[in-house]
């Protein structure tokens, strides 16, 4: 199986945060979704990628090729969206295709009109005059044009009411179904991933604490609850995250370690959860 992404080993350090040591892979025709809490690490990681930013050390391969020694070629081949407008504020919606098309050998024009029919962006609107989630319609429309074989999203869904998220979905679900192009798709909005990921990343405070399947993301973990007497200091103490209440408790643990919690009654988490519970710092993270 090939890899559209390959990452082994990046660091980037600053002066009050270090990336370390993130590795991952992204196979053909597949969605992964990036994840973590804010600061943890995912942008910094998609600017190495894009070399928006220098790494400290490691190797990074997009569509096979190294993502320093021939970025030009590999900028041909991808389109990314950010969760800021990168546009001219007076270019007109027009002038984005003029100035942005020129770039690209493989640049569809009736592609483009026909993603601004979707969305129902006027051609001589200007970005300034538009909104936080036309402006994010208005990137989608531009790296989905050119024929791109991936994509690199960074809160793509940021600013989109839920009918156009929805649409959005729809639309990165139909662009990796010939099982030849992929997507690395960074959100906070996991439901997302729910809906269309085939693999996450989770990163925290720099580090990965998963890379894999979504399905096996999932399983591994579980949530238990209880009241406040029904918990030992060592339940608690195995337990990654916890969150306590006046009258009991939730906690995330390991699926492994759910023979430890036997009296309490035991639920399956989303995404969301195992991010929300991690962040928490609990007791279980050593």
């Amino acid at each position: 199986m090939n890899n559209d992404i390959e990452i082994r080993d990046l660091c980037k350090n600053f002066d009050t945060f270090k990336l370390s040591n993130i590795s991952f892979s992204l196979p053909q025709g597949y969605i992964m979704g990036l994840v973590g809490p804010n600061g943890a690490g995912k942008t910094t990681t998609i600017k190495l990628m894009l070399n928006m930013l220098q790494k400290t050390s490691g190797d990074i391969e997009i569509l096979g090729l190294d993502s320093v020694a021939q970025q030009i070629q590999i900028k041909e081949s991808i389109g990314a969206v950010f969760d800021t407008n990168y546009f001219v504020q007076d270019w007109t919606v027009k002038e984005v295709e003029r100035y942005v098309g020129m770039f690209y050998s493989t640049w569809n024009s009736e592609k483009y009109k026909s993603f601004l029919q979707k969305f129902g962006l006027s051609p001589d609107k200007k970005v300034k005059d538009l909104s936080r989630g036309m402006q994010m319609k208005l990137m989608i429309s531009c790296a989905l044009s050119h024929d791109a074989r991936l994509l690199i999203l960074d809160e793509p869904t940021s600013g989109l009411d839920p009918v156009a998220r929805d649409e959005f979905l729809d639309i990165m679900t139909e662009f990796i179904g010939d099982g030849k192009r992929s997507i690395l798709f960074s959100t906070h909005i996991t439901s997302d991933l729910d809906k269309i990921a085939d693999y996450i990343t989770f990163i925290n405070q720099g580090c990965i604490f998963y890379t894999g399947t979504k399905d096996e993301f999932i399983d591994g973990f579980r949530m238990v609850k209880g009241g406040k007497t029904d918990i030992t200091t060592e339940q608690e103490r195995k337990m990654i995250g916890i969150r306590k209440y006046s009258t009991g408790f939730e906690g995330l643990i390991k699926t492994e370690d759910l023979r430890f919690y036997g009296n309490l009654a035991c639920e399956p988490v989303s995404i969301d959860d195992i991010i929300v519970f991690t962040n928490r710092g609990g007791r279980g993270n050593d």
